[in-house]
């Protein structure tokens, strides 16, 4: 699969409402009620009302090993699924001592330590997500996670997001900031 540019782009209209913004660790963004996300070549020119713009492209896999790939591909759905009105936007940037560890110290963090993989794996197809890469690009963060889920996963996503907090990989986090949003809807309920 070719890699994706997405752009995130947090404004005062958009295709989702932003119920929550919150620092978790470091700088925060600027406050916007709204925020819409564009894929491909709609990514290269976000709208010039934007207060801010969050850009990531897809990628390889960095830290999984073939059977965890296997699982993860035959367990998770994509994003824009039907039911999904509920998601999360949680950007985040490591820090230098992260990418200074070689490849295999990463992954035995990420994977043998911390168990991310595994984690992740007891909420699909749940919750789905996608998983978008920004340090390549010069961007503010390196990771920029989206997640999409029906409003009666709020409560699992929620689990989820605080195991993976709890683990040896997130001492590595220096800033990170979560958004919780519903989607716009035309008639009025969300």
């Amino acid at each position: 699969m070719r890699p994706l540019s997405v752009a995130f782009v947090g404004a005062e209209a958009g295709t989702w409402s932003i119920e929550r913004l919150e620092v978790v660790l470091g700088e925060p963004l600027a406050p916007v009620s709204h925020l819409e996300v564009l894929d491909g070549s709609g990514a290269v020119h976000p709208p010039r009302d934007a207060v801010w713009v969050l850009r990531g492209v897809t990628s390889n896999e960095r830290y999984v090993n073939r059977v965890e790939h296997s699982e993860l591909a035959s367990r998770q759905e994509p994003p824009g699924r039907a039911g999904s009105r509920r998601a999360a936007l949680i950007p985040i940037r490591k820090s230098q001592a992260w990418w200074d560890l070689a490849q295999d110290e990463r992954r035995r963090i990420f994977e043998e330590t911390s168990h991310h993989v595994a984690i992740g794996l007891e909420y699909l197809p749940a919750v789905a997500r996608r998983l978008l890469h920004g340090r390549d690009l010069g961007e503010p963060f390196d990771f920029l996670t989206w997640f999409e889920f029906v409003p009666e996963h709020a409560v699992v996503f929620e689990e989820l997001v605080q195991r993976l907090r709890a683990t040896e990989e997130w001492t590595y986090v220096e800033r990170e900031i979560d958004l919780r949003l519903a989607r716009v809807s035309h008639t009025g309920d969300s």
